[in-house]
């Protein structure tokens, strides 16, 4: 398999709150079940594979848990960090 050296073009779909819901198996944050997550992080992955698990991803979700997402993986496409994450460090850096 020839080795997808242009991976890091589609932005992992974790927004940080990496959560199993047991009777799904989809993680409350990005909806991806574990072995997802795993494809996710091989370098061997391809680019068109990741489009269409996050258009999968999307469609898993609905309510609430969309919205969320949607906002906090724009969020980490322009910035480079979740919602989440970037909160963490604005309450730390208050103290």
């Amino acid at each position: 398999m020839k080795k997808n050296i242009k991976n890091q073009q589609i932005v992992s779909p974790c927004i940080s709150i990496c959560r199993t819901d047991p009777r799904t198996g989809y993680c409350y944050g990005c909806a991806r079940t574990n072995e997802e997550k795993i494809i996710w992080k091989s370098e061997y992955t391809k680019i068109s594979w990741k489009k269409e698990n996050l258009n999968l991803l999307i469609q898993r979700m609905s309510g609430w848990q969309l919205e969320t997402f949607k906002e906090s993986y724009s969020n980490k496409v322009k910035k480079g960090i979740s919602l989440y994450k970037e909160n963490l460090e604005k309450n730390n850096n208050e103290k």
